[in-house]
């Protein structure tokens, strides 16, 4: 996994973020993609809630990732993945193409159901063709029971209940939202968080307390609007118990 010391961004100036749906400095740079797969068999599928969780959980541990740092064999790729949009892109496998995902370089996160595999990032319009061939639409999920009340004690992304999406846009949706709480977190909570597994929760707001969430300073989701959802809409708001210690 990770060494003792990461290497990553600062947190992106509020008029130069990857999510903002306006055009920005960042869409002059090359555009890049970081790549998910989804082990979706059609006889055992993952629980929703169990895939994007484990979806933020694969994003973190790219991020956090030695490779992924300093002279790693994927730091220049993260890197040029970071300057242009933040853009995450989940993709379904199943049988012998999850066996052929597999081989590529990259990172299987496991869940309680859930497989996905996180790949480094690729231009975007040049993805390995072994992922290239994989379904992006169509992949929807469901929970077999509703998930228990989310833990406060660790950080919790929460969905908006104003705006439905498929599993897979879900997944990328939390991916962000783990990723803007990752950015925000000083260097010991973003240890402390790494060395205890990334504990986290995906859960969907209660529509009374959904604006209040939106509005508390927490890091906030915005859609640039590429597929399924209209510009701006604010999907995740990301709430770690480090960074709601310094919100009023």
């Amino acid at each position: 996994m990770s060494s003792d010391e990461t290497t990553t961004p600062d947190v992106p100036d509020a008029q130069d973020s990857p999510f903002r749906q306006e055009n920005t400095s960042r869409d002059e740079a090359p555009q890049f993609v970081l790549p998910l797969v989804a082990r979706i068999e059609r006889a055992a599928p993952p629980a929703r809630t169990d895939a994007l969780e484990t979806a933020a959980r694969a994003v973190l541990v790219m991020l956090s990732d030695e490779r992924s740092a300093g002279d790693g064999a994927w730091a220049q790729a993260m890197r040029d993945w970071q300057d242009a949009r933040i853009r995450k892109v989940v993709r379904r496998a199943r049988g012998a193409e999850w066996r052929r995902a597999e081989a590529l370089p990259g990172i299987t996160v496991t869940g309680k159901s859930a497989e996905v595999r996180v790949f480094p990032p690729v231009p975007l319009d040049g993805w390995p063709k072994d992922l290239a061939r994989l379904q992006v639409s169509g992949t929807d999920l469901d929970d077999p029971e509703p998930p228990a009340g989310a833990d406060p004690t660790h950080c919790v992304l929460w969905m908006s209940p104003e705006v439905d999406m498929s599993a897979g846009k879900a997944m990328a949706q939390a991916g962000h939202g783990a990723q803007l709480a990752w950015w925000e977190l000083a260097d010991e909570d973003r240890a402390a968080w790494r060395d205890a597994g990334f504990p986290l929760s995906v859960r969907t707001a209660e529509a009374s307390r959904w604006q209040d969430l939106a509005a508390s300073g927490l890091p906030v989701v915005r859609d640039a609007g590429f597929t399924e959802i209209a510009p701006g809409s604010c999907t995740v708001v990301a709430d770690h118990p480090a960074l709601r210690r310094h919100r009023p």
